[in-house]
């Protein structure tokens, strides 16, 4: 005899039909289709009723006025719950006072014309002059109240359920809207911070009246914001298309500093296929260049290594700067004449793009030299793109 409210009832928020656990878990809940478990629950619970109640009536023998009160209780239940659906649906737009008022007061009105139509059947059978007695109604009452009481408590109870579901739902909606939002934001942040560099170096190379490497820079430039703006801030790209961003990076720089600036790739070929947040480690390689290249008239390396360690990336960039001696600011985040973009912003992206799930280290060797180390989970799909 357990039903629900009909689905307009029950609104469904934006995004949520079918629900974000289900698609997550990839299963199809019983409760997706609110009409089609609407029926199923009421003709599966008024069946069994009627076979539990024809099962104990017929007991002493089958006999045709012992079924057909049975049959025509379960009709009536069936057509009483029906009503009362629609009635308890209405009700919970009302306020909760009014609504749980009206909702008992329904109950004993339904309670009442149950034991009344139960009674008229059985005198009707059972009698040789049909009529209605308050004694055949109140022998009635206690069984009919019990069954509609129970499939009231079920029908409340399964809304209730329905509602938390709801509201569970809407709340990982929102958590994921807000979590791409700081995607975007943190993505959106290096944008301005490299354009700032970039763009004082070619206006060095412009006052200069070096204009052919000025605009070889500015052609670069350009390749390089396409393809920024070719990718979704909160989408993960494969470390191949890191790289290959990492060295159009390095083209651009490498117009001002030349041979002073030394990159070195050193890629598993196993984690090429592997993703991660996209422009990841660019404000990695443009630290390295302003605290390791720009204050040493010789330069520095800047080595990039990725290798596959279990079910772990592991992703170091190091130079053979001056590390943290001589009063080196590092990192920049925690220098006054930084933006505040760098190794902050990097955390950040790891702690919204894989949670504790990372590993986000920075030493400075006594040799000299700074070098950071991220380590994050192997994924060959993009995560944040699934969950949009």
């Amino acid at each position: 005899m357990a039903t629900l409210a009909p689905p307009s009832s029950i609104p469904t928020p934006t995004g949520a039909a079918p629900s974000l656990r289900a698609r997550i878990v990839g299963a199809r809940p019983f409760f997706e289709n609110k009409t089609r478990a609407f029926w199923t629950l009421q003709a599966v619970g008024w069946s069994g009723y009627l076979l539990l109640r024809g099962v104990s009536s017929v007991s002493n023998g089958p006999q045709l006025d012992v079924i057909v009160p049975v049959i025509v209780e379960a009709i009536v239940g069936y057509c009483l719950t029906l009503l009362l659906s629609t009635l308890y649906g209405s009700y919970r737009r009302m306020g909760r006072v009014p609504g749980v008022i009206l909702s008992i007061l329904t109950l004993l009105g339904a309670t009442l014309l149950y034991a009344v139509i139960d009674a008229f059947t059985f005198s009707f059978l059972k009698e040789v002059s049909p009529g209605l007695s308050l004694t055949l109604v109140l022998g009635s009452v206690f069984l009919n109240f019990t069954v509609l009481a129970g499939w009231s408590a079920l029908y409340f109870g399964i809304n209730f359920y329905l509602i938390v579901e709801q509201q569970i739902d809407e709340m990982q909606l929102l958590e994921m809207q807000a979590s791409s939002a700081q995607l975007a934001m943190l993505r959106y942040q290096l944008n301005p911070h490299f354009l700032f560099n970039t763009l004082n170096s070619i206006s060095t190379l412009v006052l200069l009246k070096q204009t052919e490497r000025a605009n070889a820079m500015l052609s670069r430039l350009s390749s390089f914001l396409r393809y920024t703006l070719a990718n979704e801030p909160t989408a993960h790209v494969t470390v191949s298309q890191e790289v290959e961003t990492l060295k159009l990076y390095l083209e651009i720089e490498k117009m001002r500093f030349e041979e002073r600036l030394r990159p070195v790739f050193d890629i598993d070929p196993r984690v090429e296929r592997a993703r991660l947040p996209s422009l990841l480690l660019q404000p990695l390689v443009e630290n390295a260049i302003k605290y390791a290249v720009t204050p040493q008239e010789e330069g520095a390396e800047i080595h990039v290594a990725m290798r596959l360690a279990g079910e772990r990336v592991r992703i170091a960039v190091s130079d053979t700067g001056p590390g943290l001696r001589d009063g080196a600011a590092r990192p920049p985040s925690l220098s006054p004449a930084s933006t505040g973009v760098g190794l902050a912003n990097i955390k950040e992206r790891l702690v919204q793009a894989y949670g504790p799930n990372q590993r986000f280290d920075t030493r400075s060797t006594p040799a000299g030299g700074f070098s950071v180390e991220i380590e994050i989970p192997f994924q060959l799909e993009d995560v944040n793109r699934d969950r949009e």
